[in-house]
């Protein structure tokens, strides 16, 4: 997974990312229960969150689903408002 990791970047920023950490992934799945979660897209995340790719910046969060690093822009989480 790591060998992964040192290829993988941001397809915006080119930043590097690191794997989100179990707090920042519970706060996420709240707010995708309440239904306030939403991707870069506009579009209401209705999947919960086993895993993601934090941006270096700490602005953006790629899912993770099934294994697979969802590298989409549209699919990416704001972290900061």
């Amino acid at each position: 997974a790591q060998a992964l990791l040192d290829i993988l970047v941001c397809p915006e920023s080119k930043q590097e990312l690191r794997p989100a950490e179990p707090g920042l992934l519970a706060r996420l799945n709240g707010r995708m229960a309440a239904g306030t979660l939403i991707n870069r897209g506009g579009e209401q995340v209705k999947e919960s969150l086993e895993e993601g790719l934090v941006r270096e910046d700490g602005r953006l969060l790629f899912p993770v689903r099934q294994n697979i690093p969802i590298m989409l822009i549209e699919e990416a989480i704001p972290l900061v408002d």
